[in-house]
């Protein structure tokens, strides 16, 4: 065993107000991943910042979410936009939680995230612009409505069940109390289940 004194720790030339600094410098494993991040990320940047599609998080979250709706999906076939289709899975809340979660994604900038409307007309009250039964809500998802102003969805939707589940969501919306309820734009109409 040897017994060498310890080195005498090395001090900087800086002093700041009088108090000076020891010369500890960096461990080499921190140095070789700070000159390796430095290096991969240009790399990353060109791979997952470039635009491509399918490379983002959000793209590979969103196919996840596809395939797995594509399995749901399966289980209940193709969904005809018909009255008696909207009122069954207006009362299925595993699948009116998928058109929830469609209209999250596609209808809050215009009628907001409550159905109180923004740009486009409040969903919660009983005047309605372009629907008389409850199946009018899917053409006009479907189809569009007012020259544009309410998009045709029909080839924006990876499945057409998506419009039907985001349908019957939007059916459940008429009722309920909005923060901040748009003025009501329409005709009255009549409750779903009594057409």
């Amino acid at each position: 065993m040897s017994s060498e004194p310890a080195a005498e720790p090395v001090l900087t030339d800086h002093s700041y107000d009088g108090i000076q600094e020891y010369d500890n410098p960096l461990p080499g494993w921190w140095k070789f991943l700070f000159w390796c991040s430095i290096f991969f990320a240009p790399l990353y940047l060109m791979y997952y910042h470039t635009g491509v599609q399918g490379r983002s998080i959000e793209d590979k979250y969103g196919q996840e979410m596809a395939d797995i709706f594509e399995l749901r999906y399966q289980e209940i076939g193709v969904l005809e936009p018909d009255r008696e289709t909207l009122l069954e899975y207006m009362d299925k809340e595993g699948w009116l939680a998928v058109g929830e979660t469609v209209y999250n994604s596609n209808c809050i900038s215009c009628h907001g995230a409550d159905g109180g409307g923004l740009v486009g007309p409040n969903l919660t009250d009983d005047h309605w612009k372009n629907v008389r039964k409850v199946e009018d809500i899917a053409t006009v998802i479907q189809d569009g409505a007012a020259n544009g102003a309410m998009p045709a969805w029909k080839t924006r939707m990876s499945h057409p069940n998506q419009i039907v589940l985001v349908a019957a969501y939007v059916a459940t919306l008429r009722g309920t109390t909005p923060a901040k309820p748009k003025e009501k734009e329409g005709n009255p109409i009549p409750p779903w289940s009594n057409e």
